[in-house]
């Protein structure tokens, strides 16, 4: 069973993936309508801890996703899930920038 809340050393310990998507010129509505529409079905993955999108004040083009799994074989079940199949295909030619950076802990919080 998936936990509902995690501790700041849980939230430490994982596989972190960052994202940044900068949208194509009059796309930005569109990628923010998709980006939001992942948020509910992925926070329900069983290797989902955290997925927290942003989208920049200053850049309204500019997105960063936070997103934290429990493993990385969680990200990857992630990019296997239907909604994120279901939305990839929709999400990308709209991007003018896609960049995944993963990222694990090196210090105990």
């Amino acid at each position: 069973m998936k936990k509902s809340s995690y501790t700041p050393a849980d939230l430490n310990d994982g596989f972190v993936v960052s994202v940044m998507i900068e949208a194509r010129e009059g796309e930005g509505d569109a990628v923010a309508a998709l980006i939001a529409q992942l948020v509910a079905p992925t926070l329900a993955e069983p290797g989902v801890k955290l997925f927290i999108p942003y989208r920049s004040p200053a850049n309204p083009l500019l997105f960063f996703i936070y997103e934290l799994y429990v493993s990385e074989d969680g990200w990857r079940a992630h990019q296997e899930s239907a909604h994120f199949k279901a939305l990839i295909g929709d999400l990308v030619p709209r991007a003018a920038r896609r960049e995944r950076i993963p990222f694990v802990p090196f210090t105990v919080v």
